[in-house]
């Protein structure tokens, strides 16, 4: 009877201890698959982040390519008053109101395509007429007819010159 006893016990802490093996087993592939779970919920959120950034950052521009053309008008107005030497104070004030335009679009990581002394490039300037000229090289820019700006290196406006032919 001692032995049946021994060997129910046996028995029992066999079957005590294979359970406990599955229990484990289980604990172990919950875990993963939670792991896995949790991996791929980040991932999804930094996806999530950089597409937001980057229709934000669409969004922004087709807001500065309508502002841009304002500034544009301020710059051909005070260019205007500035032959007149009786439109000082319009000019002054044109000046502040450009002045806090070229701030705002500065702020917004906005960056003026230099054009001076430059030999044209179609990845930032377009050619709006070629001009025979004597003393100037070929592709060498004579005039900016528009100013062209980029938003964080990309150009979003190209810069509208006339080139020597």
């Amino acid at each position: 009877m001692a032995k049946e006893k021994a060997n129910k016990k046996n028995l029992k802490l066999e079957e005590l201890k294979k359970r406990f093996e599955e229990c484990q087993k289980l604990r172990d592939e919950y875990l993963a698959g939670w792991q896995r779970a949790r991996a791929d919920f980040i991932n999804y959120k930094r996806e999530e982040t950089e597409r937001l950034k980057k229709f934000f950052e669409i969004e922004k521009t087709e807001i500065i390519l309508k502002i841009l053309p304002i500034l544009d008008n301020f710059q051909k107005a005070k260019k205007e008053l500035s032959r007149s030497k009786e439109n000082l104070n319009y000019l002054e004030g044109l000046s502040q109101i450009e002045k806090q335009f070229q701030k705002f679009l500065k702020e917004q990581g906005i960056e003026e395509i230099k054009t001076k002394e430059e030999k044209f490039d179609p990845n930032f300037h377009q050619a709006i007429e070629e001009v025979k000229t004597k003393g100037k090289k070929t592709g060498e820019i004579l005039e900016i007819i528009q100013k062209g700006y980029k938003l964080k290196g990309r150009v979003i406006r190209p810069a509208k010159v006339r080139v020597a032919k």
